[in-house]
This record gives structure tokens, C-alpha cells and sequence, in this order.
């Protein structure tokens, strides 16, 4: 699949696929925009789900839906949009720190099934030296990447807010809600998070 267009996130959906365990059978994207992830995840699992408060945004997701994928508006906080404890895979893409971040973990964990796997690309925001450095070793790739890939860098309307957590904070958060989770700080202003929910009965 070609993209339609490239933005830090959409560079980091191959990461995202990447983390979608074998025979997965329901999928869920959280903050699903105009679709993009949620069609490409359709390659990955038996079925998939896009959720985003958006209006705009799920009808532009409408507009292009695979067989296997269907497209809801709502919040994902909200116990009554979406099943409990169903999906087997949930993606969560520059969408926690919309929410309170453990409120959106929260959230996030109780629509995993016994078992599955949470993948999370997070944001933050610079607050020690270190920080800076390696925030501006990524301007360089970004550029390229926006040169190589063109110039559009996604859907107009798509909403957009700033983190309220720094690098460290983030961190030491998401350990603290998703014991064992593999976290990991990334180039392009982004950090992952990949957590597997135990199974019912398990440690």
C-alpha cells in the first residue's frame, strides 16, 4: 500500500504492524483519523475496528472501507462504544495524550481481550539537555523523509493538542500501568510502548 501522504506518525505505522501478534482475529485503532492504519491493519487480522470522535474524520474514513474494517464515532473512554475485553490487538497512535494519561491507559487496557497486545505511539515534550540533543537529531531524518515522501502531511481537520508530559514522565508512567511494557523513545518526537495483557487466571 502506498501512503497518500507522510507525517511522523504515518511513519512509524510499520512499527505499528510490526507489533500485531500472529492470527489475531479482532483489531481495534484507537484515534483512527481518516483511516489510514486501520486499512493497512486489515492485512494483519480477521477483523478490524476504527474508533474517533471526529465527525469529519470518520466520514472521511467511510469513504474507503475494506470488507474486514468497519468505522465508529465515539470516544473510546466511553464503556458504552465499544465492547469490553474484545480485541485482541489495540492501537493507540498520538492519542493518549489527548486524555489524562491514566485515564486513556486505562481505557485503552479494559477494551483489550486476556492476552492481547497493546501498542501505544506516544508524544512528549523536551525538558532536560538530552532531550534537546536527541529531539535535534531527528530534524534532519524528518526533513528528508518529508522531501523524499512529499509534501502533504495529512488530513486538514485532523485535531491536534501537545503533550503535557515530558520524556521522563511518559516513561516512568507508562511502567507504572503497563508492568513489563517495552518502551522505547524514538527518533522522530515519538516514543512506543508495547504491552501484552496477561491472560485471565495468569501472574
Amino acid at each position: 500500500m502506498t501512503d497518500p501522504y507522510w507525517n511522523h506518525n504515518v511513519h512509524y505505522h510499520p512499527v505499528v504492524l510490526d507489533a500485531v501478534p500472529d492470527g489475531c482475529r479482532a483489531a481495534l485503532d484507537v484515534g483512527c483519523g481518516d483511516g489510514l492504519l486501520a486499512r493497512k491493519l486489515a492485512q494483519k487480522a480477521e477483523s478490524v475496528t476504527g474508533v474517533d470522535r471526529s465527525p469529519e474524520m470518520i466520514r472521511l474514513a467511510r469513504e474507503q472501507t475494506p470488507q474486514n474494517v468497519t468505522f465508529e464515532e465515539g470516544d473510546y473512554l466511553d464503556d458504552k462504544t465499544l465492547p469490553e475485553g474484545k480485541y485482541d490487538f489495540v492501537s493507540a497512535v498520538a492519542v493518549v495524550h489527548h486524555t489524562p494519561f491514566e485515564d486513556a491507559v486505562n481505557g485503552l487496557v479494559r477494551l483489550l481481550a486476556p492476552g492481547g497486545r497493546l501498542m501505544i505511539v506516544g508524544m512528549a515534550y523536551n525538558h532536560t539537555a538530552l532531550d534537546w540533543v536527541i529531539s535535534g537529531c531527528g530534524l534532519p531524518a524528518s526533513l528528508i523523509n518529508a522531501r523524499l515522501r512529499g509534501g502533504k502531511r495529512g488530513p486538514a481537520g485532523m485535531p491536534v493538542k501537545d503533550s503535557a508530559m515530558h520524556w521522563g514522565e511518559a516513561r516512568k508512567a507508562a511502567h507504572q500501568l503497563l508492568p513489563g511494557c517495552r518502551f522505547r523513545r524514538r527518533l522522530l518526537w515519538r516514543y512506543t510502548a508495547v504491552w501484552d495483557k496477561p491472560q485471565e487466571g495468569g501472574p
